[in-house]
């Protein structure tokens, strides 16, 4: 009696983790495709003249992990003249 109440305890709380997990991912990837796209409009139109933001592997990821809080990094560390 005691191991299947505690089983069935167990089972919610595990429910309830995955569906927080899962709502905080899609919150982190609408984020990051969000982050990524801004980047490669900013770069596209060409706000920061012709040596625009370089498109590489570090920029994307931090535009991507950071959002658009990344991509405002991204650009204050161009406007200082921080390669990245």
């Amino acid at each position: 009696m005691f191991g299947s109440l505690f089983g069935i305890i167990i089972a919610i709380a595990i429910a309830f983790a995955i569906y927080y997990l899962l709502k905080k991912g899609v919150y982190l990837v609408y984020n990051a495709i969000i982050g990524i796209v801004i980047l490669f409009i900013l770069n596209f139109i060409g706000i920061f003249g012709e040596p625009g933001i370089p498109i590489n592997i570090v920029t994307i990821l931090i535009s991507a992990i950071g959002g658009i809080i990344g991509v405002i990094i991204i650009i204050i560390l161009h406007l200082l003249g921080i390669p990245l």
